[in-house]
């Protein structure tokens, strides 16, 4: 069981960067691909993107591609989610997932969640 806490939303202004923070309890963590989604207000969750075990495979979604960064330290247990620069469109709940496998696209199999981080952006 690996549970997953998020870090690092808050209120901003469009233009600026945030850095979300995904920290696991297990060092197990490191064999899982880690995915970062958000939800808006009233939205469907959107998959943003995920990276591999050991961080040399990244995937990003076209839409915020240029504008989020995945990153990890298995020796810290975290991977994180740079967003940057920022737009009123990002205001969300951001929530990272764990699963295993080899496949960085595939949305099924993300059965560990973290609670989520809020982020909201004004212009």
């Amino acid at each position: 069981q690996v549970q997953l806490v998020e870090s690092g939303g808050g209120r901003v202004q469009a233009g600026d960067s945030l850095r979300l923070a995904c920290a696991a309890s297990e060092r197990t963590f490191s064999a899982y691909i880690v995915g970062w989604f958000r939800q808006a207000p009233g939205m469907e969750r959107e998959f943003l993107g995920a990276i591999s075990t050991d961080g040399s495979g990244k995937y990003i979604v076209d839409s915020v591609k240029g504008r989020f960064t995945i990153s990890r330290e298995n020796a810290k247990n975290s991977v994180y989610l740079l967003l940057n620069p920022l737009k009123p469109e990002d205001t969300a709940t951001y929530y990272c997932a764990a699963r295993s496998g080899s496949s960085l696209t595939t949305l099924v199999g993300y059965n560990y969640w973290g609670q989520g981080t809020r982020v909201t952006v004004s212009s």
